[in-house]
């Protein structure tokens, strides 16, 4: 095992580790596999690897490879580790293919006015019981919070599934009725406003949701997918003009201009994610709610996406709210982080701050449980007790202190105010106490 994870030698093993996202890899591009995985029925006679491999050389085509001995219990099936052992004299060469994501340091981005602005944002569904249907309680989705997002930013919102996080994104598209708060794009308020006030803003906001097979009409066909958006805002009236613009954003996002006459179905889970995106760059938007976009997908057509994304952030000046609970994600694509535990931000700072020296428990018991293939990197797992409570009857006092191994007396009574670690560094914990002067 460590040999396998310390020294990959096949091919395509080396593309996966190289598609993995993290902080290494910021401001460059992931590593992505060519072509496809072939057909059970169609089988190739030699590697099956052969067709989308860097190292291919005609052998490759014409002969399965056996296996490899690379020592200490690390056997490889490859042409070309073979032939590179021979050639070294039984030493493994590393090819220079694994080194092809160009990193950089991140330039410090220049300070703007938010685009998007929520103040104490809260969603809380109520709870109906008997003939009369009478409010018995409420699900405290969101219960509180508080985030900024500027232009060509994204910000990542994490935490563990129930935790509130769609509803956040749902709720500031308006998609849900906020229950108290207030939600504000480039100043002008959100929360409140009628269907048809709302219709003219919908153009600078759009969403990709987390399973993009259910999110598109299997009955339309791709062009009218992406079209259907830009008829129902006034998007390029002129039908001509119309196609040329879907056919340009198939091209943005990966996709050649004819498949706009196919039909979902008809593509695969990356492919379905990039006609997603599509739609939603349609109607010309400033801000992007991204539901978990990557989820369901291997990694290599995540990188695939999430270089997509940066590409068109870079280009277009997007801002990203980027939902999900995968840290390589965020570590990789986010500018800043905010860190959510049952309807509630605990933790919220850069990228750097937050996933490097992270201050709440929660956020530190998540971390500590992140899988790593570099075995050197890999935290202490920190178990935490019992489950997370329920919505509909959250803890009193800090959300959190029934499973933190810190909890102290006030945990149990009293919400902890936000503690500012740094300028830009913020936590919700009673461990940590106003800092002097």
């Amino acid at each position: 095992r460590e040999a396998f994870f310390a020294s990959p030698r096949h091919p395509y093993t080396l593309k996966l580790f190289a598609a993995l996202p993290d902080l290494s890899r910021r401001g460059g591009r992931l590593e992505t596999i060519a072509g496809h995985v072939p057909a059970l029925s169609a089988m190739p006679k030699g590697c099956r690897f052969a067709e989308r491999c860097p190292q291919v050389f005609d052998r490759c085509r014409a002969e399965s490879p056996g296996w490899s001995d690379c020592g200490a219990g690390h056997r490889v099936r490859c042409h070309w580790v073979a032939e590179s052992r021979r050639l070294a004299e039984g030493k493994a060469k590393v090819p220079d293919e694994v080194n092809l994501v160009i990193t950089s340091a991140s330039a410090p981005g220049q300070e703007h006015a938010p685009l998007l602005m929520a103040a104490d944002l809260r969603v809380h569904f109520p709870i109906r019981r008997g003939f009369l249907q009478r409010t018995v309680g409420h699900v405290k989705a969101v219960d509180g919070i508080s985030l900024e997002l500027a232009r060509g930013r994204t910000l990542a919102l994490v935490g563990e599934s129930g935790c509130g996080k769609t509803t956040v994104g749902k709720a500031i598209l308006q998609l849900v009725r906020p229950t108290g708060g207030s939600t504000q794009l480039d100043g002008r308020e959100l929360t409140g406003l009628s269907r048809g006030a709302l219709r003219p803003l919908r153009r600078r906001m759009q969403m990709i949701f987390q399973d993009p097979f259910a999110s598109l009409n299997p009955r339309l066909s791709v062009g009218e997918i992406i079209g259907e958006g830009m008829s129902a805002l006034g998007v390029l009236a002129e039908h001509e003009e119309r196609n040329d613009a879907i056919a340009v954003l198939l091209q943005q996002v990966g996709l050649d201009a004819a498949a706009a006459h196919r039909y979902p179905h008809e593509f695969s889970g990356g492919q379905r994610q990039r006609i997603a995106i599509a739609r939603a760059l349609a109607v010309q938007p400033e801000l992007i709610i991204c539901d978990e976009p990557t989820s369901a997908l291997d990694v290599s057509v995540q990188a695939q996406i999430l270089n997509q994304l940066k590409a068109l952030q870079d280009d277009l000046g997007l801002a990203f709210l980027f939902i999900t609970h995968n840290f390589a994600v965020v570590e990789y694509l986010a500018h800043e982080v905010a860190v959510m535990y049952l309807g509630r931000i605990v933790e919220h700072g850069r990228v750097d701050e937050v996933l490097r020296s992270p201050q709440h428990p929660y956020t530190q018991a998540l971390l500590s449980a992140v899988p790593s293939v570099r075995l050197e990197q890999a935290p202490g797992f920190i178990k935490l007790a019992g489950e997370m409570p329920s919505p509909a009857k959250p803890p009193a006092g800090c959300h959190f202190h029934p499973r933190c191994p810190h909890a102290k007396e006030i945990c149990r009574t009293i919400f902890p105010q936000s503690i500012r670690m740094t300028d830009t560094h913020a936590v919700r914990c009673h461990l940590y106490g106003e800092p002097p002067g």
